[in-house]
């Protein structure tokens, strides 16, 4: 069964600072939480799907990643040597043993499964634990992007509707664009990655659809046309470029947008660019008939 979308990793310097950046483009931000090794973060959620805003807040307690046991605080500790933006991409998981061993079926990934569990918040201050378990998976062509599957323990315990209005009107993902010089150099691993044997191959690059959420690779010059802003670097492989939200109303979300600052708009989308959002691009767009 294809696997949809479950969150994107926005890594940032400073978290507060990227927090308040969200909240000023009309986005209800949760509150701090603190992973055990090293890294804090605050959580916009929408039904299904979150981002997660990453920094690196106790770079001493992150631990060097083994032969078998990436180090999500490494990962994003070199990400951020090089700049603030999407590093990772995380899929919706039943299975995350299961995703294990198809990663390795596929010579997608050979790494051991990892659980951890923290506090987490509601709204109203109500607390609760959260548990997940991770499966990582690594693209064969070079790629400045981490990738892995992510199940959920306690999900009564994470998800709350309070967290899921936005001023902006955002109320579903979309999808996430993808940036490489030869999209369909990653054709193979966004197949295995997702669960999905159909991929549409464009003009533009690549579309995955899963059950939540599209993934678009694109290269570079067709991603200023459809987005009108600079993608990040590709020189050292695909990179994770822009996420895509749905708004019930256009005009709600370009008041709350605009309340911020200038707010570009292409092909009838508004596109916050890297410079508003620390190095990433965020794209509102009208829901789909039927999107909730």
């Amino acid at each position: 069964m294809a696997r949809g979308l479950d969150h994107i990793v926005h890594a940032v310097r400073d978290l507060d600072a990227a927090g308040a950046a969200y909240e000023s483009l009309g986005f209800t931000v949760g509150a701090r939480n603190r992973h055990p090794w090293g890294t804090h973060n605050r959580i916009v959620q929408l039904p299904g799907f979150f981002i997660e805003l990453l920094a690196v807040a106790e770079p001493e307690r992150i631990p060097a990643p083994g032969p078998r046991a990436p180090s999500f605080g490494a990962f994003n500790r070199d990400f951020l040597a090089r700049g603030e933006g999407f590093s990772m991409l995380v899929l919706e998981s039943r299975d995350a043993a299961g995703d294990a061993e198809a990663f390795r079926a596929s010579g997608i990934g050979d790494f051991d499964v990892f659980r951890f569990e923290r506090e987490g918040r509601k709204a109203d201050g109500e607390t609760g634990k959260v548990a997940f378990s991770l499966a990582f998976a690594a693209d064969p062509q070079p790629a400045r992007a981490g990738f892995f599957t992510c199940q959920q323990h306690w999900p009564e315990n994470f998800w709350d509707p309070a967290l899921q209005r936005h001023r902006n009107g955002a109320r579903a993902v979309a999808g996430v664009v993808l940036v490489a010089e030869n999209p369909t150099d990653h054709h193979i691993f966004l197949s295995a990655f997702v669960g999905e044997r159909d991929l549409e191959a464009t003009s533009a690059g690549l579309t995955v659809h899963t059950p939540r959420g599209e993934i678009q690779v694109m290269d570079p010059a067709a991603f200023r046309i459809h987005f009108g802003v600079e993608p990040p670097s590709v020189a050292e492989g695909l990179r994770i470029a822009a996420l895509r939200l749905a708004v019930g109303e256009r005009d709600e979300a370009e008041a709350a947008l605009a309340a911020a600052g200038p707010v570009s708009e292409r092909m009838g989308r508004l596109v916050v660019p890297p410079a508003r959002a620390h190095g990433a691009t965020l794209v509102f767009e009208p829901a789909a008939r039927g999107r909730g």
